[in-house]
C-alpha cells in the first residue's frame, strides 16, 4: 500500500474540517502529536527493556537489578491494593 499524494492530504485535511471544523482541529493535532510521543517513549522503552540496557550503554546487571525492584515495588503496591479493597468491601 502506498502513501497518499498532495491531493490525498488535501482532501483528507478538506473532510475533517467539513466534520470537526476550524476550532476543533488544532486540539485533535495536539492529541495526535501527544499520542504519537506517548508511543515513541513506550517503543523506546520495551526495546531498552528486551535489550537489557544495552541500547543505552548502562550497564545490563544494572538495568536487570533496575527492572527487578520495579516490578517488586509494584507487586507489593497491588497487594497492598487488593488488601485495600478487601477491607472496604
Amino acid at each position: 500500500m502506498h502513501a497518499p499524494g498532495t491531493v490525498g492530504i488535501l482532501l483528507i485535511v478538506l473532510v475533517e474540517l467539513l466534520l470537526f471544523g476550524p476550532n476543533k482541529l488544532p486540539e485533535l493535532g495536539r492529541a495526535f502529536g501527544r499520542t504519537l510521543r506517548e508511543f515513541k517513549s513506550g517503543t523506546k522503552e520495551l526495546i531498552t527493556e528486551e535489550s537489557g540496557g544495552r541500547l543505552s550503554g548502562g550497564n545490563s546487571s544494572e538495568a536487570n537489578t533496575i527492572s527487578s525492584l520495579e516490578a517488586n515495588g509494584t507487586t507489593q503496591l497491588n497487594a497492598q491494593e487488593a488488601e485495600g479493597k478487601k477491607s472496604m468491601s
